[in-house]
């Protein structure tokens, strides 16, 4: 998958929705997002989706720090780059 990179995002439930979740975007050389999994969590933001991800994805790693970002609703999130134990 050297062609591919992975990007993790959680969330913070800014909105109160109910819906704690991290989300895996696969993408192909060009950029194209070309797959998306998600999985709850039980903490919102980073910490969260570090032990959701050990434990439902154990050999999925991520490979740089989580950076923060704000969406245009007000919304908090925060980005990873993730691969693959080998």
């Amino acid at each position: 998958m050297n062609d591919r990179t992975m990007l993790l995002t959680c969330y913070a439930d800014t909105h109160d929705y109910g819906w704690h979740h991290v989300d895996l975007f696969v993408h192909d050389a060009a950029d194209r997002e070309v797959n998306w999994v998600h999985w709850q969590v039980e903490k919102d933001g980073p910490e969260g989706a570090d032990a959701a991800t050990a434990r439902v994805e154990p050999t999925l790693r991520r490979t740089s720090d989580w950076q923060h970002g704000i969406s245009a609703d007000g919304s908090e999130y925060w980005t990873a780059q993730a691969s693959w134990d080998d």
